[in-house]
């Protein structure tokens, strides 16, 4: 090195040195980016990839998380998280569905009772009695079929069913037909078969016909607590499931 360049670095060190004994230490402040935070020296890109970390994924929506109940069991969890099904009448039970999870018959109906709720099983009163007798006629029993409502929680006093508890309700009833698979699905009641059909007509209108529903034949008849107020229903109850019977023979249903 010649000796004027020493010196020259000589000079350098001694200035810097000199501001180092009268301001102290200093970090020199470098040049940023136009995407750099000036407040946080973090780069846009870097804290876009650290907000896309800590950001929960979306809420599945109730189609998605009805397609992942791949079992009734699975459904019947997702049900019991669901406070959509509830009915205004506090502190009520599930009443989710009771037999064969296979059933080539699945008998429907509107909604729990009072001793429903309290056995968490479905027609399990007066009419639930009526509806073992009417079964046990056409050699079925009750472990052999599955049997549920379209709501899974009672309604106060027994109400008939709101039109919006209907309409929350409903697809969750429509995943656990698509779980049976039925070959048979008996509705009990006007309220279940103009739910399931869509239409509203009078249930003396739609008994006594097949409707295809869901891969399966579809009746109506009189529910079993309408028979214990009007016995002179009885009659075409019988005629209904003595079709239902034969329908299920020539099915092929087992057992």
């Amino acid at each position: 090195m010649s000796e004027q360049k020493k010196t020259i670095l000589d000079e350098v060190i001694q200035f810097i040195e000199t501001e180092k004994e009268l301001y102290g230490s200093f970090t020199p402040d470098f040049i940023q980016s136009d995407d750099t935070d000036k407040e946080t020296g973090v780069s846009a890109e870097v804290a876009s990839t650290d907000v896309e970390k800590v950001e929960e994924k979306p809420e599945l929506t109730l189609a998605e998380k009805l397609n992942h109940c791949n079992t009734l069991d699975q459904l019947k969890e997702l049900c019991e998280r669901s406070d959509e099904l509830k009915t205004d009448l506090e502190n009520t039970n599930l009443v989710f569905g009771v037999g064969n999870p296979k059933a080539d018959l699945m008998i429907i109906g509107e909604a729990p009772g009072e001793q429903e709720d309290i056995q968490c099983e479905p027609f399990v009163g007066p009419a639930g009695q009526l509806l073992d007798k009417i079964l046990g006629a056409i050699k079925f029993k009750r472990k052999d079929i599955y049997i549920t409502n379209i709501l899974k929680h009672r309604p106060p006093e027994n109400r008939n069913p709101a039109e919006e508890e209907l309409t929350r309700s409903l697809p969750y009833l429509l995943r656990q037909i698509e779980l049976i698979q039925p070959k048979i699905i008996l509705c009990m009641g006007k309220v279940s078969g103009t739910t399931l059909l869509e239409k509203d007509d009078a249930l003396k209108n739609m008994r006594g016909t097949f409707y295809k529903f869901k891969g399966a034949d579809l009746t109506v008849t009189y529910h079993p607590a309408a028979l214990l107020r009007n016995p002179n229903w009885k009659r075409p109850t019988w005629e209904d499931v003595q079709m239902v019977r034969k329908r299920y023979d020539e099915l092929g249903g087992k057992p």
